[in-house]
């Protein structure tokens, strides 16, 4: 696949150590360049900046399972969700699918087709798509053999999560919306609640189940986190386990611990949008402040990472730089990928270009080939 030659000019361009700067940056190959070649485009008026690298997302349901049963084709939903990826600034996307007891599209069948349809149209995207396994930790009965299939899923990166309603079963009281989680599932309700119980009532098994889990995946390379820490407690477990991301901590003691121990701390963008956690959670605002970030997602909502990161910049808590540090060189040091994240020579071509006055998105750059454009800027490009 042949990737652009260009030089991009008249724009403002962030740059390492230099910041927000008029500068040129020349593009060849697939990465940056440090001299300038190709034909040159004039973009001024417009910002230039590392493609924004999105480290959990899982807004792509709407895509593959607009109604229950609706979509047949896998390969073409996952097609649509890089279209949206791509006219968000998303240079990489990672995307987070559920295997969990809720079934339907967050059951374990529907993981293995979501995975099979990555690993067939990721040849053929421009966007960068990473999977992710979201694994309910109480489902004990799927411990066995589940390494292998995340093996042969050809998923690099595992997160752990907890939904259950503990507290509602442990009194044997039904959860709100059962009913129509059952239904979802194809469950009937009281077998859907019974199924609820039995897991709840085997969470003395879990801790053993998943130090064994984490040993097998660990030593396939596979990366690890944690989803919605609430304790530092909790926190330590996962880090004896070898599992050092924490996503979306729900408790500002959860993240002080996450940070004290080196673990890289994943926030929701859709948080620092709204002002505020829509659970009543930790301020991702508040803990941004404290340094408590490495990196901000798109969790539910793909425009939210852009916005954040220009929102944290025009507030003042953070300089521009900063601000979009949290979504594209943060991002790429929690994942180690070395190869992108900022615009120095010898980096992917991994760039989103924003009208400088209404910061949309105007066009997206990855691994030097355009994922998207749209209105005035393409006559820049086509002229």
């Amino acid at each position: 696949m042949t990737a652009l030659e260009l030089t991009l000019t008249g724009a403002e361009v962030l740059l390492p150590e230099a910041g927000l700067s008029r500068a040129d940056l020349s593009i060849a190959e697939g990465v940056v360049c440090g001299d300038r070649t190709g034909r040159h485009v004039d973009l001024s008026g417009y910002l230039v900046l590392p493609g924004i690298i999105d480290l959990h997302g899982d807004g792509f349901e709407r895509h593959i399972a607009p109604r229950r049963g609706a979509m047949k084709q896998m390969n073409e939903g996952i097609l649509s969700v890089e279209a949206e990826l791509a006219a968000n600034g998303i240079t990489t996307g990672v995307l987070a699918q559920f295997y969990s007891w809720e079934g339907g599209v967050r059951g374990p069948d529907f993981a293995s087709q979501v995975f099979k349809a990555i690993t067939e149209v990721k040849d053929s995207t421009v966007t960068d798509l990473i999977p992710q396994l979201r694994f309910e930790t109480h489902m004990l009965d799927d411990y066995d053999g589940l390494a292998k299939k995340i093996a042969d899923w050809q998923v690099p990166y595992v997160v752990f999560n907890d939904h259950l309603p503990h507290d509602r079963l442990a009194e044997g009281r039904k959860p709100p919306r059962l009913t129509g989680q059952a239904l979802k599932a194809g469950r009937n309700p009281d077998a859907h609640f019974e199924m609820l119980l039995s897991m709840h009532a085997r969470s003395d098994e879990v801790p053993d189940a998943l130090d064994l889990l984490c040993a097998q995946l660990t030593q396939s390379g596979v990366r690890l986190g944690s989803h919605d820490d609430a304790t530092p407690e909790t926190r330590a477990g996962w880090l004896k386990r070898g599992v050092s991301i924490a996503e979306f901590p729900e408790t500002l003691a959860a993240a002080e611990a996450a940070h004290a121990a080196g673990d890289h701390i994943i926030l929701g963008s859709p948080n620092v949008v709204r002002g505020g956690s829509h659970k009543g959670n930790a301020s991702a605002l508040d803990l941004i402040a404290m340094g408590l970030c490495d990196a901000l997602a798109s969790d539910y909502h793909y425009p939210s990472p852009r916005r954040a990161a220009l929102m944290l910049a025009k507030s003042g808590l953070l300089d521009f730089a900063a601000a979009w540090a949290l979504v594209s060189s943060g991002p790429a040091r929690v994942l180690d990928l070395k190869d992108r994240g900022t615009l120095l020579p010898g980096q992917r071509a991994d760039i989103v270009i924003l009208d400088a006055k209404t910061h949309r998105v105007a066009a997206t750059f990855a691994g030097g080939r355009v994922s998207h454009m749209s209105g005035d800027i393409a006559a820049r490009f086509f002229a």
